[in-house]
């Protein structure tokens, strides 16, 4: 009965989830839509009124006071503070703070524990109740951070198939006679995505008193992968040392198209290994069931009349 309970609460939750979602989509295409209009001229003559904070803001202002408290009381999660930086910047959650990360773990956590109460008042305390109160409590703790993780390892592996292109673009618009900082520019405008994102703020940041090479070092830090580092490490020692930047970019699409050749080589050969799981799990078990299934029950059946 608690785990029937336990499982109508977590679709209920599910459901209200996805009904939220689906407003959201509704208001950000309605958004996308009026930003079409005013983009042909026609805008409204009066400002519309601003919409009132909705669920998802005032979770976020919850969860920011809830990591700002946990973050004073905690020293440990104070000394990981930098790295959980690093990782929202990988994922490019610039706009997340730290205190709200940590705010929505602590949130997460803390369902569980209540989760259990609830249940406690409505039908007893038992140990099974405490065992999925515990797991409830660590998934929801880990998930942020987990789902946080994936999701800065899917973009800087973007990053990295896309940083070829990159180098093309800027190896045909320099050899064109356009300068290194416009071509960048222009590359920034035209590339969309992620590694579009990281270029404007590079450009950015130079446009707030940074130098090229600290700019660059730091789209390195920010994009830790080995495309990225290949790139902004034969920039920065090209820019040192006085090389011309359009032999460094000619060198740099050479190498970048090797090794581009050699991962897709890598994971040709990790192929095998790879369909092994679902060859053995999945296929073969449902090729002996069709082939071997017949030929039992027969025997079966003979052995039985016999």
């Amino acid at each position: 009965m608690t785990l029937l309970l336990i499982l109508g609460l977590s679709l209920v939750a599910t459901a209200g989830v996805l009904v939220l979602r689906s407003f959201s989509l509704a208001r950000a295409q309605r958004q996308r839509t009026l930003d079409q209009i005013a983009a042909y001229g026609f805008r409204p003559s009066a400002p519309a009124a601003k919409e009132s904070a909705d669920l998802r803001e005032t979770l976020g202002e919850l969860a920011t006071a809830a990591g700002e408290r946990a973050l004073e009381r905690f020293d440990g999660l104070r000394a990981g503070e930098r790295g959980l930086r690093e990782l929202l910047d990988s994922a490019g959650m610039y706009g997340t703070s730290v205190a709200t990360f940590v705010g929505s773990r602590v949130l997460g956590a803390a369902c569980g524990p209540a989760l259990v109460v609830l249940l406690a008042l409505a039908g007893g305390l038992e140990l099974r109740l405490l065992l999925a109160g515990s797991a409830l409590a660590a998934m929801g703790w880990y998930f942020p951070y987990v789902r946080v993780q994936r999701r800065a390892r899917l973009r800087i592996e973007r990053i990295d198939r896309e940083v070829p292109e990159l180098v093309d673009l800027l190896v045909t618009t320099v050899e064109a006679g356009v300068g290194f900082a416009a071509a960048l520019q222009l590359a920034s405008r035209s590339i969309v995505g992620p590694l579009g994102q990281e270029l404007r703020l590079a450009l950015r940041e130079q446009s707030l008193g940074l130098t090229p090479e600290e700019a660059l070092r730091n789209l390195s830090l920010r994009v830790d992968s080995p495309a990225t580092r290949a790139f902004t490490q034969a920039l920065v020692q090209g820019e040192s040392l006085g090389v011309s930047i359009g032999a460094i970019l000619r060198d740099l699409a050479i190498d970048m198209r090797k090794r581009r050749r050699q991962s897709a080589e890598e994971r040709a050969q990790k192929t095998p290994t790879k369909i092994l799981f679902p060859l053995i799990v999945l296929i073969l078990p449902a090729m002996f069931i069709v082939t071997l299934g017949p030929v039992m029950m027969e025997t079966l059946d003979f052995l039985g009349s016999a």
